[in-house]
């Protein structure tokens, strides 16, 4: 598997520039530009900030396959649930649960 390609398909499935994804992992614009200008593999560390900013763990980065499809409106949930502080998201759990 191409290491690279898959953070492309990540990113490219969020609609997400590199920019973009070095603003939301907190990884350096440069630590980036190094995994793909110079098609060097991430370190361990690397990866595992980019895939908690994905919402996503290692085993499923390195899952074959599609994980799951989002319509648009899912896409745009998730994309702001990633912005939230812990307490905001123990918040609209609450607001959730109370929809049932």
């Amino acid at each position: 598997m191409d290491t690279n390609m898959r953070i492309r398909h990540f990113m490219n499935a969020r609609g997400w520039t590199v920019y973009r994804l070095a603003i939301e992992s907190r990884l350096s614009q440069a630590t980036l530009a190094n995994i793909f200008r110079r098609n060097t593999e991430p370190r361990i560390s690397t990866l595992n900030a980019i895939c908690i900013t994905f919402g996503i763990t290692l085993a499923q980065f390195f899952q074959e396959g599609t994980l799951v499809d989002l319509s648009d409106d899912q896409m745009y949930l998730f994309d702001r649930w990633l912005t939230l502080t812990p307490t905001q998201k123990e918040l609209m759990f609450g607001v959730i649960d109370n929809m049932k």
